[in-house]
This record gives C-alpha cells, structure tokens and sequence, in this order.
C-alpha cells in the first residue's frame, strides 16, 4: 500500500502535487478557523479521489477544536476519516491520530509539558503500524530554526520509544522536514511549508504491507 503523508498546508493545500497513493494522511494545520474553512479544505480533501484519507487536526485548527463533533461528522460525511484520540483499522492496519502538541502561546488543542500531556500520550495504544501526531517528540525533527532549540515533546518520546509504531508522522516543526529511522519506528516530518510559509515542499510517500 502507497500511503502519501502531508502536514501544515496553511491554507496552501491548492499549490501541493499529491502523488499517486492508496491513503492520503494530513497530520493538521491547514488552518481551519471557520466552518467557510472547513468546507473549501475538504472540498479539496475529497476531490482528490484517495481511497482513504484520514485527518488529524493541529494547533491552528481552533474551529474543529471548538465544533468537535459539528467537524467530525462532516469529514465522514465526506468518506473522510477525523482522528482526535482515535484508533482506526484500515485495512488490517492499526492507525491512531491526536492532534495534542505542548503548550505554546494560547494555540489549539494544547497541554502543558510534564503529567497533564503524559495522560493525554497514556491513550496511546500498542501494537501500531502508524501513529499520527501533529507535533514531533522531542529531539527528532524538532529542530527549531530561529532558537536552535527541540521543540518536540520528552513525554511523547517517552511513549513512542515504550510502543514502537513502525511509522510515526506529524509536522508541526516546519523547519523539521524530514525523515529519520530507528530500529524500531520510522519517523517523517512532513510540513509542506517552510517556516516563513513561502516554499512548498514534496509530500512523503512510504509503502506499507496490508495485514
């Protein structure tokens, strides 16, 4: 299975070359803040004609942190999947998506560093072939650019490096584009915009073996 990962679109999803794929995964902030928003990006979504595609929200995504279930019956109306904390099978794969990232400034879908985002990180299931974030764990293409610092989260990374997924995608970290491979996970940090929103990158593709 051809699976094409993208991330933080920011209102530019119309300029974006989607490749051939079996599943589209958009892991948040393609700036949802208005139920106008909401309809020209899944407009967009659909017309692609992917099999499957799944959505997981991010931080600039404050209308479908506030309509939850308004956003998540209208991506499915659409044959959309909206993961906030779910598990979904598709295909003999096990996928799970949260758009929780740490606390930074007063954005969507935010938890402070330490206890309160290691609960939210405990509904991590085992036994994943995918899990879809919208933010990095830390020190794993989390690179900052303008303070040189890793903005990921420790107890994300904690919980990954405790479940193994094969794959774990998010975005987030616009400077963070990339991939990077351990033993256990493969990791891609699929932003499609640079950090001053100008250049527009590739989506990743991987293949994965149904189950």
């Amino acid at each position: 299975m051809e699976i094409c990962h993208i991330s933080d679109t920011h209102r530019q999803h119309l300029r974006l070359d989607i490749p051939k794929c079996d599943m589209l995964i958009h892991s948040g902030d393609s700036d949802i803040n208005s139920l106008f928003e909401l309809k020209d990006f899944i407009k967009w979504f659909s017309s692609l004609n992917i099999e499957d595609c799944i959505y997981v929200a991010g931080n600039h995504d404050f209308f479908i942190e506030k309509n939850y279930n308004f956003c998540k019956n209208f991506f499915e109306e659409n044959n959309i999947i909206y993961l906030q904390n779910d598990l979904v099978k598709i295909k003999g794969l096990r996928i799970y998506g949260s758009p929780t990232t740490p606390t930074f400034y007063n954005w969507a879908f935010m938890y402070s560093r330490g206890e309160q985002i290691a609960e939210e990180w405990r509904r991590i299931p085992d036994n994943l072939d995918i899990l879809i974030t919208h933010g990095p764990p830390n020190g794993i293409l989390d690179l900052t650019r303008r303070s040189l610092e890793h903005a990921g989260c420790e107890e994300l990374l904690k919980k990954v490096q405790l479940t193994k997924p094969s794959y774990h995608l998010f975005g987030h970290i616009h400077e963070g584009y990339g991939r990077y491979e351990t033993e256990d996970t493969i990791f891609l940090n699929s932003a499609m915009v640079c950090d001053r929103y100008e250049e527009i990158r590739k989506p990743q593709v991987f293949t994965i073996n149904e189950r």
